[in-house]
């Protein structure tokens, strides 16, 4: 008997490709090994399998153990076919991350338009285009002073255009960035940087400048109606305090930032008011009116969702939670009876430690012991009286007085037998 050979039956063998160790068991791996070398290869004894007999041994069956657990290769996903069970936010574009823009600051421009401007009267001044001013020095060309044909030659004319040209490119590149605001800089599409720096600057006229506010504001919310984990309806009022981060990606990765961050606020909290009850009435479990999770959860949320957008979520604060207008007063009334319950269940808690305290002090006064009977009357009796309302009142039956003990027989009063 061959006890190196696994009986089991194998897998049909694949065409191409490693065999899959997860797919087999240890049996079938040392069976493989064995077609494959040709010879005869031991056991592991841990395995489960039996002990092959080496050079002038008896060959011996194995203590027999559990089977091997057989391990599994996890299914992946597919994408096209699969949703994850778990939401991610969408993935961030690391190309696009915000980046400062060339800027000029304003003096230079202004220098350079009033320098532009002087060269431009000068050409003309000279050319006689322009008349003499009697305050300034006569700088006129001798042809022109003599009552010569007035003006431009072709190289006055090439200049007056250069200077002309430079002079639109200086004022259309100015710049005024109050603070707490940003340009965001495109040209042909393509983002070109961000100014961030207030003031008067120059930049390149041909981009395209879009307003981006970089202020900390913050966003009180409509009345939003969502369902908790109970699927009763609730209405709830957010503020939100957040800012631009990147303006890059608020301004070409959403096509509105602000509107983008409306519809997550509603998203985030639909899916946060669905985990746990509006109020726990009297019952055990956390609810969203316990404590600062509620608050704490929209505001992670929030942030991871508003991220790839370029916006930064500082807080999101619940000021208002209440149930819905339909279901309002029944909650109310469950409330209230929830309530009123626990609250009698403390008083009949309280009665009844009051009343076996009364008890055991009358027993100790009197120095009677109550038999079972006359204890549970006594103790109804003060239940009625603590727990009824003014009014009733209850008999309270008499202490039962034991029985005298009965004198041994051959005994006399006071004298011995």
């Amino acid at each position: 008997m061959d006890v190196t050979r696994d009986s089991s039956p194998r897998p049909a063998p694949r065409p191409a490709g490693p065999p899959d160790a997860a797919a087999g068991g240890p049996g079938a791996g040392t069976a493989g090994s064995t077609a494959a070398t040709g010879k005869t290869q031991p056991v592991r004894a841990d395995s489960g399998g039996l002990t092959a007999p080496g050079p002038g041994r008896t060959p011996r069956a194995a203590v027999p153990e559990d089977p091997p657990t057989r391990q599994l290769t996890p299914v992946r996903a597919d994408p096209d076919t699969e949703t994850p069970a778990t939401r991610r936010p969408p993935r961030v574009d690391q190309a696009l991350r915000e980046r400062h823009a060339f800027a000029l600051p304003g003096w230079l421009a202004l220098l350079l338009l009033l320098l532009g401007t002087t060269g431009l009267l000068v050409i003309l001044v000279r050319a006689g285009v322009l008349p003499e001013f009697e305050a300034l020095p006569d700088i006129r060309t001798g042809a022109v002073r003599r009552g010569g044909p007035t003006g431009l030659s072709g190289a006055e004319i090439a200049a007056v255009a250069a200077v002309g040209l430079l002079l639109v490119a200086v004022l259309a590149g100015l710049l005024s960035n109050p603070g707490g605001e940003a340009r965001v800089l495109t040209r042909w599409g393509r983002y070109r940087g961000t100014v961030r720096r207030a003031g008067l600057l120059w930049v390149n006229p041909l981009v395209r400048r879009r307003r981006v506010d970089v202020r900390l504001r913050h966003w009180r919310s409509d009345p939003v109606t969502v369902t908790d984990r109970t699927g009763t309806p609730i209405v709830v009022r957010l503020l939100v305090v957040w800012r631009v981060r990147d303006t890059a990606r608020a301004v070409l990765s959403v096509a509105a930032h602000e509107a983008y961050l409306r519809e997550q606020i509603h998203a985030v909290l639909s899916r946060t008011a669905s985990r746990l009850p509006c109020d726990s009435n009297a019952g055990p479990g956390p609810a969203l009116r316990d404590g600062q999770w509620f608050a704490d959860e929209l505001s992670r949320a929030l942030a991871a969702e508003a991220h790839p957008a370029g916006l930064e979520v500082y807080s999101v604060q619940p000021i208002a939670l209440d149930y819905a207008p339909e279901v309002a007063e029944s909650m109310r009334r469950r409330r209230l009876a929830d309530l009123d319950a626990g609250l009698r269940t403390v008083l009949v808690d309280d009665a009844v430690e009051a009343a076996a305290l009364a008890v055991r002090r009358l027993e100790r006064a009197t120095a009677h012991q109550l038999d079972e009977a006359a204890r549970s009357a006594l103790m109804e009796q003060l239940l009625v009286a603590f727990v009824a309302p003014a009014g009733v009142s209850a008999p309270v039956p008499a202490p039962a007085v034991r029985p005298a003990r009965k004198e041994p027989a051959g005994r006399k009063e006071g004298r011995p037998a």
